[in-house]
């Protein structure tokens, strides 16, 4: 059960879970559970554990050389058919769940599962374009939930801002995983411009961070109790960019994730209190 845990990445869905239900919250101004929203948040884990399974399986020589350790499926601990029974599972629980609430969901839910299935296959190959589309659809989930309760313009801001730190965070993966992306052939933007640029590059998107987590909220109408919960989020950031410079990656990717969860507090907050 823990290597199954860890092929569908469990706590990322749980984060993915949380980024529906906080999107749903931030469009109601309250914290309820209607089913379309509890609908919407089951199509998102279903969705991600389907990209996470076809993510491992592409990523099974690069993962042979990064930690195998840490991939089921690189140690050999979970059989292949595994992950694609998983994928397949996913992919059924997030279209299903997705019907259930709406016709736009569904469209939503399918456009991002090709991002997903096309990410390992095409996109990550390309570096920079595969670190967007993980992005795009990591900051998804707070639009998704918005939609689910039909007012999707609340979760614009939401999701900008939680791709653009998504973006950061898989630009210091990319750092960390540097040794097995050369060895799968990929162009990722170490590869591309050496270590040393990228280092520079990826502190640099995680400063952006700050002045987009002040500017847009703010201009939006988010409460004061925003920038109290945020700062949490924007000091493990700076956090982060240390770990950065001082090529601390894994330490740096962590604190990001951090980051995520205190920036959805901080969304959330904002709009309901």
């Amino acid at each position: 059960m823990t290597d199954l845990a860890r092929l569908v990445r469990a706590n990322n869905l749980l984060l993915a879970a949380a980024g529906v239900l906080a999107g749903g919250w931030i469009a109601l101004g309250a914290i309820a559970l209607p089913k379309l929203l509890v609908f919407a948040a089951l199509s998102g884990v279903g969705l991600g554990a389907a990209g996470n399974a076809v993510n491992d399986l592409q990523d099974i020589v690069a993962d042979r050389v990064n930690a195998p350790d840490h991939h089921p499926l690189a140690s050999g601990r979970l059989p292949v058919q595994t992950a694609h029974l998983v994928m397949w599972f996913g992919i059924v629980l997030g279209i299903g769940a997705a019907a259930l609430v709406s016709g736009p969901q569904v469209l939503v839910a399918l456009l991002a599962l090709v991002v997903m299935l096309g990410y390992s296959p095409l996109l990550k190959r390309h570096g920079m374009p595969g670190n967007v589309a993980v992005a795009v659809v990591g900051g998804l989930p707070l639009f998704y939930g918005a939609l689910a309760m039909g007012r999707p313009g609340a979760g614009i801001v939401p999701w900008v801002l939680a791709a653009w730190l998504q973006l950061s965070r898989e630009l210091v993966k990319d750092l960390a995983d540097e040794p097995g992306d050369r060895a799968a052939g990929r162009r990722t933007l170490p590869v591309r411009v050496g270590l040393a640029r990228a280092t520079r590059i990826a502190s640099w998107a995680c400063g952006a961070t700050f002045p987009l987590a002040l500017v847009l909220p703010l201009t939006s109408g988010y409460g004061s109790v925003y920038l109290d919960v945020a700062s949490l989020s924007l000091f493990s950031v700076a956090v982060a960019v240390l770990a950065i410079r001082r090529q601390r990656f894994v330490t740096a990717s962590g604190l990001l994730k951090v980051a995520m969860v205190f920036g959805l507090g901080a969304l959330v907050l904002g709009r309901v209190v």
